[in-house]
């Protein structure tokens, strides 16, 4: 992604002094880091699109959430990869396709990241049987069969 899209996404919504500034600069981080959830995401170029130093973003990320802002964002796209491969088809669909559709292009380390905060591989969750699933098979079996007393 070149700086002009990224320039023509935040335009909708500018940065301001007023109210809380901070707020305002984490949102605009986010928005831009889940724009093009394709791209690898670096922070410089993040800095460079809202015009900003990157300690002005570490100082706003730290003020806001608590968390640098490399680590914020990379929870915010690993949660949407977390998203897709629960609902994706695991006959149609990898974990390296959906991984590299959320910028991850270091499969191991994505691999490895991911079981930390989930508990269990992205494979795994993608082989999950969802759970509204689970329950229509479950009444179907208990729907057929008798109890007799």
């Amino acid at each position: 992604m070149d700086i002009d899209h990224w320039l023509a996404t935040v335009a909708d919504t500018p940065f301001t002094q007023e109210g809380n500034p901070g707020s305002d600069l984490v949102e605009q981080a986010e928005r831009l880091a889940l724009a093009n959830l394709d791209e690898p995401l670096h922070i410089s170029t993040l800095c460079r699109t809202l015009e900003i130093s990157e300690r002005t973003l570490r100082k706003a990320f730290h003020k806001i959430r608590g968390l640098p802002p490399c680590r914020h964002l990379r929870m915010l796209r690993l949660s949407q990869a977390r998203r897709a491969l629960l609902g994706a088809d695991a006959k149609r669909a990898t974990v390296t396709e959906i991984a590299t559709c959320f910028g991850f292009v270091e499969l191991g380390r994505f691999s490895v990241e991911y079981r930390k905060v989930f508990g269990e591989s992205p494979s795994q969750t993608l082989h999950r049987v969802p759970a509204r699933k689970i329950l229509l098979v479950n009444s179907t079996v208990q729907n057929s069969l008798t109890f007799g007393i």
